[in-house]
């Protein structure tokens, strides 16, 4: 089933909420689904290596010309960087959020002008690095920047893996919430705005 982002240039910000089961398989059908409408994504990943999910998506029949990667998982599970990834920016650790801060504020100043989203996979995990306190102010800046830049963003979370105020201030900080277990399941889509 396809998911409606038909309103992703009104609306720019989406808190997309996934059972733990269907996590990467939801991702895949988001970037998907954005890239069949001609958007660059730009996967922020701290639930899987950008390795994992370039394969992920070659399965999928996604053109990875039109993915790139900021990953915060392959170093801090390595200890490097490893050679040949031109479409991936490495961070040091989930937690290190002023490198992931700057590399999204270069790939964003990098994207200027171009139908391009971001994709943040997955908010819940980095509550295993990370206070919600600190997670919350993050995706708060990190909201305010993309509004600023007038950009799009998805946020894909583990609703159950939230805690509810932190459910709470995330659905506060974008423009809708979709749950894609609802949308898969073939009902209607739950949004809260």
């Amino acid at each position: 089933m396809q998911i409606d982002f038909s309103r992703l240039g009104d609306d720019k910000l989406f808190l997309v909420l996934s059972s733990a089961e269907r996590l990467k398989k939801n991702n895949s059908h988001i970037i998907h689904t954005l890239t069949g409408q001609g958007y660059r994504v730009v996967v922020i990943t701290t639930n899987q290596p950008s390795a994992v999910l370039k394969r992920l998506y070659t399965a999928d029949g996604i053109d990875l010309k039109k993915v790139s990667f900021i990953d915060a998982i392959t170093k801090y599970a390595l200890g490097k960087a490893p050679p040949g990834q031109e479409d991936c920016r490495f961070i040091n650790s989930p937690s290190n959020l002023t490198d992931l801060g700057i590399a999204i504020t270069e790939v964003l100043n990098s994207l200027a002008g171009k139908k391009a989203c971001l994709l943040f996979d997955s908010v819940s995990t980095m509550l295993i690095y990370i206070p919600s306190t600190n997670i919350s102010k993050f995706i708060h800046f990190i909201t305010s920047k993309l509004r600023l830049v007038d950009a799009s963003g998805i946020f894909l979370a583990v609703e159950k893996g939230l805690d509810p105020l932190l459910l709470t201030q995330l659905t506060t900080y974008v423009d809708n919430t979709i749950d894609m277990d609802v949308i898969l399941e073939g009902s209607n889509e739950k949004q809260v705005q």
